[in-house]
């Protein structure tokens, strides 16, 4: 699943260990989640989406693994 993370993060001027301590996960996730190598669970999915004023669907985007 492709995903903004990391412009949005950037954009606010917070490293992978700033977004990882607001969402009580590990920055190796962030990481993951940000590089898709590991796709958030629904209830992550939206805190990451609130954390940045947005939606699930602005920050995140379905590839279709045809």
């Amino acid at each position: 699943m492709k995903n903004s993370i990391r412009v949005l993060r950037a954009e606010r001027r917070w490293t992978q260990a700033d977004l990882a301590k607001e969402l009580g996960i590990s920055r190796n996730s962030v990481n993951a989640i940000e590089n898709g190598k590991y796709d958030p669970s629904l209830p992550l999915a939206f805190k990451i989406a609130r954390m940045f004023d947005r939606t699930v669907e602005d920050v995140f985007e379905y590839e279709d693994a045809e």
